[in-house]
């Protein structure tokens, strides 16, 4: 590499040059693609007069060149940037024509990432079974084929998991190809497919750890620091960090927008590193004319403290809308949006700008998805679309847009769909049905790990499809076949989202409720990232929690009191908001006295009720005998539904009510219909004896509750027709 600028230069080369250039005709196929290969290798340009000759006898040849040849020639097209060129697309279908008696993996996959821009989608299909039937037949160090496996279903967007796993196998299977380079290309490539593997994380933030003290070189230091920024603890952070402010000036915009992107990740406390790096960032985005660039730049600009651009941005921004995707629209909407709400008295001076780009953002938005007629482009522009902009503006139109291409819905894009619902929280029944559909006719098809988002959104949004029993039914036979794939983790959630639904494998039950099970997760725990490690504790205990009071009859204990104590210790002494000191007046004048009612009562198994009260079999209000809440009342043992009394004592024939103010958290996001997890914790209350009243946000917030006597009067209605005697 060091010499190709002198060879290159050199006047002897330039007539080598035009030498070959006369004999091109003369050359057999192996040269002539070699010489092309040599040319390129040696930085020679795509439009210089040599090059341009051999690509073209290289097309006249084409179709008698041999798989070898073939590969190596579409490498070249790559190296010209020529990936949808009608000449690849030529290649394509040759290889198309010849997939069957192809039994290089190797070659195979070179020409996979070459022509992957260029394919259909059923070509697609047959080149990712082809792969699989030969990776199980070849040696496993073939490491950088397995790179370019990976690459392929990235470049395609299909994170089909039999193959992810069998190439994971052959990265872990051989660490000493681990360096930089490949380690943080493949931690893009699984970020990029959404592909998670514990074994491989550790594995990656051990070695990647090692490297922080050899790293000097600028270009490599930056690859080292964005691959470990996701991975790294607290002694990892301060070395990496201190080492930025050197190489800052060399970088380019894409390795500076990582770097921002890394130490946002890291909670970065230096405001001074911060202006000087947004002083680069800007400074690239003055000169960009790059539409991706353009967005990349704006995006991570405004994750920073002092996220505004100057006029000179804003009208760089405005040049290229007509070029943007949905994904550059929303980075630009989110962007203004968090402009203004980090200074108002900096945006003075460019007030018409951002008044005349939010309509070119909506109007832009609106046409591409009237425009779009092919679910996976469109999904690869929604992917990471998320937003108060895209809610409000687009969100409905998305929907209708997807409606309309539903017959494009296969088990290959169930689970991008499937994701898209759970984030935008938007009951589309015709969607749903079409997933459920899809899943149980070709369940077969579908990897074990892709059933958890495939079954949230009917979960979270409590939502049952015509053929219920069938879906979930194919879905848990398919895990229970499965459970040994599934990370501890995972399975919790797992577990979880079935629970939201009412289904309870006893399969799925026994693998986690067991020690050697929870033995893995805290070992597992060690590893992950904190906010990850909170959520999997508070979807066991609550899986825990459902099996218990939704299962009795497989005696699983109950062991999370001291979770539930430990999570309720920081609030128990906490004074209630306004709204609902206001609530707890009008509940004391109806029922007799502020001791008739307890606002945010603790209840069973770690349930908060925003207010109990309770009446008598005559449905009077009964006293309690004092309002301070400890956490020695917090309920540690299962009492039966059948004796609610038997907790605090009740008369016999009382009943203790639960009324629980619902917000929009609550409900889906277009439709008054109660998620899942309201939907549960009613019925929890309901099995624990509570009669539980839920009051929606639209209707105490609506016109017709406008006014103090309106709400008493809906309190008194529903406070106690909803109790049976």
């Amino acid at each position: 590499m060091r010499n190709i600028p002198y060879v290159r230069d050199h006047p002897q080369f330039l007539t080598l040059r035009i030498l070959a250039k006369d004999k091109i005709e003369l050359m057999d196929d192996d040269t002539l693609v070699n010489v092309l290969y040599i040319m390129l290798r040696f930085a020679v340009e795509a439009h210089d007069s040599l090059v341009e000759h051999l690509v073209m006898e290289a097309w006249r040849r084409v179709e008698r060149f041999d798989l070898e040849m073939l590969s190596k020639f579409s490498s070249c097209l790559g190296d010209q940037q020529m990936y949808i060129s009608p000449l690849m697309g030529k290649i394509a279908d040759i290889l198309n024509r010849n997939l069957d008696s192809v039994q290089e993996l190797r070659t195979l996959s070179v020409l996979m990432v070459n022509i992957s821009s260029v394919i259909s989608q059923n070509f697609c299909e047959r080149l990712v079974n082809k792969t699989e039937l030969l990776l199980d037949t070849v040696d496993h160090a073939q490491f950088n084929t397995s790179i370019r496996i990976v690459r392929f279903l990235q470049k395609i967007g299909y994170n089909y998991y039999p193959l992810l796993e069998k190439c994971n196998y052959v990265f872990i299977s051989n660490t000493t190809h681990l360096n930089l380079d490949t380690l943080s290309f493949i931690l893009v490539l699984y970020r990029s497919l959404q592909f998670n593997n514990f074994p491989f994380q550790v594995l990656a933030r051990e070695k990647l750890s090692k490297m922080i003290a050899l790293s000097h070189d600028p270009a490599c230091f930056v690859k080292l620091f964005v691959a470990l920024g996701p991975l790294a603890g607290p002694t990892e952070e301060k070395q990496i960090a201190s080492v930025l402010y050197k190489y800052l000036h060399v970088y380019k915009p894409v390795e500076l927008a990582k770097i921002t992107k890394a130490l946002i990740h890291l909670h970065l406390h230096n405001s001074e590193f911060f202006r000087i790096l947004r002083k680069f960032l800007l400074s690239h985005l003055r000169n960009s004319v790059i539409p991706n660039e353009i967005s990349m730049l704006v995006r991570v600009t405004a994750m920073l403290p002092f996220p505004h651009l100057d006029e000179s941005g804003l009208s760089r921004v405005e040049s290229i809308l007509p070029q943007c995707s949905l994904s550059d629209l929303n980075t630009f909407a989110s962007s203004l949006s968090t402009w203004i709400q980090h200074d108002r008295s900096h945006l003075d001076n460019i007030c018409q700008k951002n008044i005349k780009l939010l309509p070119q953002l909506n109007t832009y938005g609106y046409q591409r998805l009237q425009k779009a007629n092919n679910l996976n482009v469109l999904w690869e522009e929604l992917k990471y679309v998320h937003g108060k902009w895209f809610e409000e503006e687009l969100l409905e139109e998305t929907v209708v847009t997807l409606q309309r291409l539903s017959d494009q819905i296969t088990y290959t894009n169930v689970v991008n769909l499937s994701a898209f619902i759970v984030k935008t929280n938007y009951l589309s029944a015709p969607l749903l049905d079409k997933i459920a559909s899809v899943t149980v006719q070709h369940i077969n098809k579908i990897h074990p790990l892709a059933i958890h988002s495939i079954l949230l959104p009917f979960s979270v949004l409590n939502y049952d499809p015509p053929q219920r029993d069938e879906f979930f039914g194919v879905c848990i036979q398919c895990l229970n076949s499965h459970l040994n794939v599934f990370e501890p983790h995972i399975l919790v959630f797992l577990g979880f989202t079935l629970a939201l639904a009412e289904y309870f494998p006893e399969d799925l039950i026994k693998a986690i409720f067991n020690i050697e099970f929870l033995a893995k997760l805290d070992l597992q725990f060690q590893y992950l990232p904190p906010f990850l490690n909170t959520r999997i504790h508070s979807r066991l205990m609550e899986f825990n929690r459902a099996v218990c009071l939704e299962c009795p009859e497989l005696e699983i204990p109950w062991f999370h009191d001291h979770y539930c104590q430990q999570q309720q210790c920081s609030k128990v002494n906490d004074s209630i908001n306004a709204p609902q000191q206001q609530v707890y007046k009008m509940l004391g004048e109806i029922l007799g006295g502020p001791n008739y009612a307890k606002p945010s009562a603790l209840a069973p198994y770690g349930y908060v009720v925003d207010f109990e009260y309770i009446l008598d079999k005559k449905k009077k209000p009964l006293p309690y005998r004092h309002q301070g809440v400890f956490l020695d009342d917090l309920p540690s043992v299962y009492w039966r539904p059948d004796t609610p009394d038997s907790r605090s004592g009740l008369p016999p024939g009382a009943q203790r009510v639960a009324l629980e103010f619902l917000d929009s958290r609550a409900f889906c996001k277009n439709i008054l219909h109660l998620k899942g997890r309201s939907a549960m914790k009613k019925r929890h209350l309901e099995i624990l004896g509570y009669c539980v009243i839920q009051i929606p946000y639209l209707v105490w917030n609506s016109m017709e509750l406008s006014t103090k006597d309106a709400r008493m009067e809906y309190l008194r209605e529903h406070m106690f027709a909803e109790v049976k005697s």
